[in-house]
């Protein structure tokens, strides 16, 4: 007899469902026999993706950076950790394949290196980040990092005259923060400066000079106003370095009789500038052309300057270069002595401190905790 409908759908429901129940026994077995992940892979999947994303952003976006030395005190103190920002002047592409977070990498691998485009140009007074030119590591990125304030643009002229910055002659005054040595005269050489009002104005270095009348600290501009200001001193002048051979030799270029104090001129080279090349200027753009712009220079037999074996008397350059001093004047190691600071050592600009530690009295310096870099 023929099956009815109903009795149909009935049966066919019946079969859906047996399907149903077998396709779900088998998943739960297949499940079963999945390994589960255990604790210690969880926890290491979740380092890895930690590792891998902050790979990435110190990649892209930013850097971390630690004040090594006092070259920029008292605006930046040693033990400051410093948040860079690579998205102000471009991100600059890596150039080796290495160990993330170490100087570790794989000698003879490097990348053609370019820089995205930044939301802000490099301008005076920025605190910025660079690899130091003068390392003798040949790629870049590898080179050791320095941190200065940038002083000359590309075009301008520096100098320096009797510690006084100008630039394009026009005079860059000591800004809030920086400091340099000073001559202090008092009215009576027996006089003793009171130690507890330097050590309020943050004055921890004085040193006697020959003259007994007179002797010689580190400080701000403000701090020497105050000074200045005492019963017991008469006057308070920069100290100006007096030239000698072992600044000769020190100063960049060397043989011009140049002090720290007492510099240049020098036109800092720019994008797209050409100079006409002299004897004056030879020796300071000579080594610019050779180290950054990769060209062969050399001289002819007959004095004729060379560049990648032609003969020439003048030059474009390729990139812009930037002129950097330490907010620390007289204890610095910057462009006065190894030259200009080209764009593409530029790792990006400091723009605050998020912690700090004072190694002597071995806590961290709260009061400098997320403060931002002028």
């Amino acid at each position: 007899m023929a099956k009815s409908r109903a009795d149909a759908r009935r049966e066919e429901r019946k079969k859906r469902k047996a399907d149903r129940k077998q396709t779900k026994g088998a998943a739960d077995k297949s499940s079963a026999a999945a390994p589960q992940k255990g604790k210690f892979r969880e926890w290491l999947d979740a380092m890895v993706f930690a590792v891998v994303v902050m790979v990435i952003l110190r990649t892209l976006f930013f850097d971390l950076f630690r004040i090594p030395s006092p070259s920029m005190e008292k605006n930046l103190l040693v033990g400051d950790y410093l948040f860079v920002s690579k998205l102000h002047y471009g991100t600059r592409t890596p150039m080796t394949l290495g160990v993330p977070f170490t100087q570790i990498y794989l000698p003879g691998l490097t990348f053609p290196s370019t820089r995205f485009p930044g939301f802000s140009e490099v301008k005076r007074g920025d605190a910025v980040v660079f690899n130091w030119p003068d390392d003798n590591v040949d790629v870049i990125e590898r080179r050791m990092h320095y941190i200065k304030r940038v002083v000359g643009l590309p075009g301008e002229t520096v100098s320096i005259d009797d510690k006084q910055v100008l630039v394009d002659g026009t005079v860059i005054p000591l800004q809030e923060g920086m400091q340099q040595y000073w001559d202090v005269t008092k009215t009576d050489p027996r006089v003793q400066l009171p130690r507890t009002a330097l050590e309020e104005l943050g004055i921890s270095q004085v040193s006697q000079t020959a003259n007994p009348a007179i002797v010689r600290l580190i400080a701000t501009e403000e701090s020497a106003d105050i000074i200045a200001n005492w019963p017991w001193v008469s006057a308070v002048s920069p100290a100006v370095a007096t030239a000698n051979s072992v600044y000769d030799a020190a100063m960049y270029p060397p043989g011009r009789n140049w002090t720290p104090d007492n510099y240049g001129p020098v036109t800092v080279p720019g994008e797209g500038m050409t100079v006409t090349l002299t004897e004056e200027n030879w020796p300071v753009y000579e080594r610019v052309i050779s180290r950054f712009e990769g060209h062969d220079t050399g001289r002819s037999a007959d004095g004729r300057f060379i560049i990648d074996g032609q003969p020439t008397t003048e030059f474009t350059f390729a990139q812009d270069y930037y002129f950097a001093m330490g907010d620390n004047r007289d204890n610095s190691e910057d462009s006065r002595f190894w030259g200009f600071v080209p764009m593409d050592h530029i790792v990006g600009k400091a723009l605050l401190v998020y912690f700090s530690w004072d190694k002597d009295a071995m806590l961290p310096r709260f009061g400098r905790l997320f403060s931002v870099i002028d």
